[in-house]
């Protein structure tokens, strides 16, 4: 089965937690804090396999999530690292954020990898707070969530050759006879309804790759038919081979098919509509001569180089693909899209803003940065919490409140629920 498109959730694993540990050993009564730190949790990353043809996989598994990790541990042991989860696509596969549709990564060649979810940062152990004035602290810093999102897998077939023209005019016959690929074939439209690669073999070591793109038709560039589906498709190939039923067999003007699909390109994508084209003037063992002529002589008077062929005879057909090849060798690689913003390095340790919003005479402030915070501070012991104010302090917190009016004996809710009085 054939699948092009795909919707994923990836969830990055969590830092592991900071320990609160202090050393206990004979003699040593007060050995001080030994916690340890914890463990960066995995990253999702998405990889590049030649091997996979579609992202059918991804119908039955929608949700991935990587390992966390492991909290600290007594005698300043660091926990362990959460293992990566590596996802596999197939070679050609683009990621964009669902949310923003901001493209993540294009994964063109077999082996590319690319980070779509960070994981969080450990957090420090109680070992990491100790001061010439607080020699004991009971507290530690937890880790900070992993990236989670949904993003979207778009496949582009990487072909270097695509062949289009109208359903039924001898583009999977073609493919057959030039390639080892053995697309279904039948004497009606819309025979082909999934994209089909094929090697097209030149020699020892010689080769270039073939795509049967099916689905154009008139308005294709607005979605009739399979038209989005299939147009996307030739985006990525380096040329095209226009093939056009000159013998008319469904009844149409060959000259008008020719014009109808090049200006669908042109709609959906200006850039198609410039792609070097050779015309493969097809069933030429069932056409009449005069209309070859005819058509061969129209095309070239538009500057479009014809060669008359014969799909289900092979005849033409060699010539056809000797000067296909000899085209490649002039043509450079195909387009491959590019992040629309610099990467930036996820760092989970670098605090989020938070909010302040007065709801029924309560200021509750939140955010990813105050809901970590709360996660690292015992309420039960003096210094953590001394530590917590200072943190709020440092933040600006305490200074926006300020700002927007708070008076000494108001209610803070800071969190989920977290509740105290103001005092200045």
């Amino acid at each position: 089965m054939f699948i092009d498109f795909a919707e994923i959730y990836v969830k990055a694993g969590d830092g592991g937690n900071g320990a609160v540990s202090f050393r206990r050993e004979k003699y040593v009564p007060a050995g001080g804090p030994d916690g340890g730190d914890g463990g960066d949790g995995g990253n999702v990353i998405l990889k590049a396999d030649k091997h996979l043809r579609s992202l059918a996989d991804f119908r039955y598994r929608k949700h991935y999530k990587a390992e966390r990790g492991q909290n600290g541990g007594s005698q300043k042991c660091t926990g362990r690292k959460g293992e990566d989860l590596v996802i596999k696509v197939p070679c050609g596969t683009i990621v964009k954020d669902k949310e923003t549709g901001i493209i993540i990564a294009d994964l063109v060649e077999d082996g590319q990898t690319a980070v779509v979810a960070k994981g969080g940062i450990g957090g420090k152990g109680n070992v990491h707070f100790a001061t010439p004035t607080r020699q004991a602290p009971n507290f530690a810093k937890n880790g900070t969530p992993g990236e989670e999102k949904w993003i979207i897998l778009e496949l582009k077939l990487l072909a270097d050759v695509g062949l289009i023209g109208y359903p039924n005019v001898g583009k999977s016959t073609l493919l057959s006879q030039v390639s080892s690929a053995r697309p279904k074939i039948a004497n009606y439209p819309f025979t082909t309804l999934t994209p089909n690669l094929g090697v097209v073999s030149m020699g020892i070591g010689e080769s270039f790759v073939m795509a049967d793109i099916p689905g154009l038709i008139e308005g294709a560039h607005e979605g009739v038919g399979l038209g989005h589906d299939f147009l996307k498709h030739v985006e990525r190939t380096r040329m095209l081979i226009h093939v056009v039923d000159v013998a008319a067999l469904e009844g149409r003007d060959p000259v008008e098919d020719f014009h109808v699909i090049n200006r669908e390109l042109k709609e959906y994508n200006e850039a198609l509509a410039q792609r070097p084209q050779v015309v493969a003037a097809n069933k030429i063992d069932v056409a009449d001569e005069k209309k070859v002529k005819g058509f061969t002589e129209t095309m070239e008077n538009l500057g479009y180089t014809v060669f008359p062929i014969s799909a289900a005879t092979g005849r033409g057909v060699r010539e056809l693909i000797n000067y296909v090849y000899e085209m490649l060798k002039t043509l450079p690689e195909p387009e491959v899209f590019v992040p629309e913003v610099p990467e930036v390095v996820y760092r989970a340790d670098i605090e989020e803003d938070f909010t302040i919003e007065l709801e029924n005479g309560i200021f509750v402030v939140d955010g990813p940065w105050i809901r970590n915070l709360l996660r690292g501070i015992n309420f039960d012991d003096r210094e953590s919490l001394q530590y917590f104010q200072r943190a709020l302090k440092r933040k600006g917190v305490i200074q926006a409140l300020e700002e927007k009016g708070i008076k000494e004996g108001d209610t803070v809710r800071i969190g989920d629920g977290m509740e105290f009085d103001y005092v200045p």
